[in-house]
């Protein structure tokens, strides 16, 4: 029995691994397009041996610190409940300092400024590969540079166009072109190197450090421009519970790291021969019959590189939707068996506007290169920042370790943003600008939340006492279930007073539901529910689930069933408080947040269809809540 399983385990093994070259390794393999062309063009240096040198040091380097050591070695540990990215490190965060609560508020903001931060980096992505792409044209065939801007323009729109399909069939293809890609990548560089061997010193750290002392703060501003191989690194974490640690590591260490470095000294090779093709050392890599090809290759990973940043940004939206930082919006589920695939539209044409607006406004790579990197070095220090406070308070380890394992990593990341930070008036208020708003956004709906939660609490009435008044003198039972979802556990819902008051009666049966979103990934349906009998065929019943749980009432419901409560879907009705906010003035937030909030809480989709209720069985009744 043993003997099979092992193939079996290898096959899965390696189709994860080429998954992960798609989905994880889309954004940084397609950093060739145009990092190193950037780091000369940012600082303005002299394409010189020494420097040719000095820069290709620090760029692999830089790869080997923040990508190798950093992320794959010691962020991947870093796991939450095998699931990776920013909202689950920062879970874990807060769960590791909960017994300090102004600490635990402190890294909860903090926190939440970086998801935040990420839909930049959602806008810049796209925009950055698809336009770097395209500008082969301007290598291949300069007389037609106007073509530039309507070709990325056109990729962009099929691109999200083709969202609310479902990327099932092309996620597929993702792993596939990709390999193409970075063998592409390899055999691009590989014979440049083969003609100029003494490009390889550049391996030696010593010439890294030489370039940074000899330049001094051309050095720093070129550092702006290095980050940019690492961008997508922090999608080594966030992919975790896609992929998990094992075909993370394989890809990074036995593909990408070997065909981006192979590249990356492939053009410096050809910088040291030929110093003028440093307007695009990536596209002159090619022999002349390799042109059109590679310019469609090239387009092809954008296009997979800017993919796998929409599908993260419905992913990250959904899971702040679960844990309450954001409103809800519709979603539809592009899969019958693969709950993760899912299409946010609100957010799908949010992106492909800040999108067009990037593309057009900066109108190249090179001005765009000034806005990407802000959003990365902020969250890739914030990540930092929160894997220390991970591994002391929730692992407990010694504090001298904690220090050496993030303290060298947080200097890094530092002195990258720094570096960064320079770049906020030529560009970098971009991607800073949509993160402040959609920081203020998630900050006015949380503390909305909690200002409302804190309202409906003061107004309410204790459920066991009322239920005894009720049924002191019973009004008239009707057949069927009556379910009433509360946001309170322990507290008569609004709805439950309103049926009585206009309708008069009560059901036979009454369940009243809590539902309760978790900083944990997942909750087995084994803790999903907890029930409660209150008598008189009513029962209090609390629903768990994790923030990649999808909240499917009826389906936990269905759980009871045996314990004494009858739940037939034809003869059950969901009832709805449906809250009118009225912001007013007061202890509470600024009137234009409240108003903001009022907005927002409007304008959410309804909860009948967030928890997957019936809409023929979903009995919605509204009241005016002033905060």
């Amino acid at each position: 029995m043993s003997s099979p399983a092992a193939p079996r385990s290898a096959a899965a093994h390696a189709g994860l691994t080429l998954g992960a070259l798609g989905v994880v390794y889309g954004d940084i393999g397609t950093s060739p397009l145009y990092a190193l062309r950037e780091v000369f063009h940012s600082a303005h240096l002299p394409v010189s041996a020494d420097n040719v040198l000095g820069v290709l040091s620090l760029l692999f380097w830089t790869m080997t610190l923040v990508v190798s050591f950093k992320y794959v070695l010691l962020i991947l540990r870093a796991d939450n409940h095998g699931e990776g990215g920013l909202i689950a490190m920062l879970a874990l965060a807060t769960n590791a300092v909960a017994d300090k609560p102004p600490l635990r508020r402190s890294l909860f903001l903090l926190g939440l400024f970086g998801t935040a931060v990420f839909f930049g980096d959602a806008v810049i992505t796209p925009a950055m590969t698809v336009l770097g792409a395209v500008e082969g044209i301007d290598v291949y065939a300069p007389a037609y540079h106007g073509l530039i801007l309507p070709c990325t323009l056109l990729v962009l729109a099929g691109l999200f166009a083709m969202q609310r399909f479902g990327t099932g069939a092309v996620g597929k293809a993702f792993g596939p072109i990709m390999m193409v890609w970075f063998l592409s990548l390899a055999l691009l560089g590989l014979p440049w190197i083969l003609k100029n061997p003494a490009v390889l010193a550049a391996l030696n750290p010593l010439y890294g450090l030489r370039f940074a002392f000899e330049h001094g703060w051309i050095a720093f501003v070129a550092l702006g421009a290095v980050v940019l191989v690492v961008t997508g690194g922090e999608a080594l974490y966030a992919d975790l519970g896609h992929f998990g640690k094992r075909p993370i590591r394989w890809a990074w260490y036995g593909v990408v790291m070997p065909a981006l470095t192979l590249n990356y000294f492939g053009q410096g090779a050809m910088l040291l021969a030929e110093p003028e093709a440093i307007k695009n050392p990536f596209y002159l890599l090619a022999p002349d019959w390799a042109e059109i090809p590679l310019f469609g290759l090239a387009t092809l990973a954008a296009m997979v590189a800017s993919q796998a940043l929409i599908t993260a940004s419905f992913s990250v939206t959904k899971q702040a939707m679960q844990l309450g930082i954001l409103p809800r919006m519709r979603i539809h589920h592009t899969s019958v068996r693969d709950i993760g695939q899912i299409y946010v539209p609100a957010v799908n044409w949010a992106l492909f506007a800040f999108v067009i607006v990037a593309v057009v406004f900066f109108g190249s790579s090179s001005k765009m290169a000034g806005a990407y990197g802000v959003a990365v070095t902020l969250d890739m220090t914030i990540t930092t920042i929160l894997t220390f406070f991970v591994i002391r308070y929730g692992w407990k380890y010694p504090l001298l370790l904690c220090v050496a394992a993030t303290g060298f990593f947080f200097l890094i990341d530092v002195l990258f943003l720094a570096s960064n930070l320079l770049k906020v008036p030529g560009g970098g208020w971009f991607p800073l600008a949509i993160g402040i708003w959609m920081f203020t956004l998630m900050l006015t709906w949380k503390q909305g939340r909690a200002l409302l939660s804190d309202k409906l609490r003061q107004d309410s009435i204790d459920l066991k006492s009322f239920l005894d008044a009720v049924f002191f003198s019973p009004p008239t039972r009707v057949p069927g279930t009556a379910v009433f979802l509360s946001g309170e556990q322990g507290t008569t819902p609004n709805a439950l007073l309103h049926n009585l008051k206009h309708n008069k009666v009560l059901h036979e049966e009454n369940v009243f539901v809590t539902v309760k979103h978790h900083e944990l990934p997942w909750i087995g349906f084994e803790q999903r529910v907890e029930v409660e009998s209150l008598g008189n065929n009513c029962w209090q019943a609390t629903l768990h689930f994790g923030f990649k749980n999808e909240p499917d009432v009826p389906e936990a419901l269905a759980l009871l069933r045996g314990r004494g409560i009858t739940l037939d879907d034809m003869d059950t009705s969901y009832f709805l408080s449906r809250d009118i906010v009225i912001p007013t003035i007061g202890s509470g937030m600024a009137m234009w947040r409240e108003k903001l909030f009022a907005s927002m809480h409007r304008n959410a989709a309804g909860i009948a269809d967030f928890l997957h209720l019936p809409a023929n069985r979903v009995v919605e009744l509204g009241s005016k809540v002033e905060i």
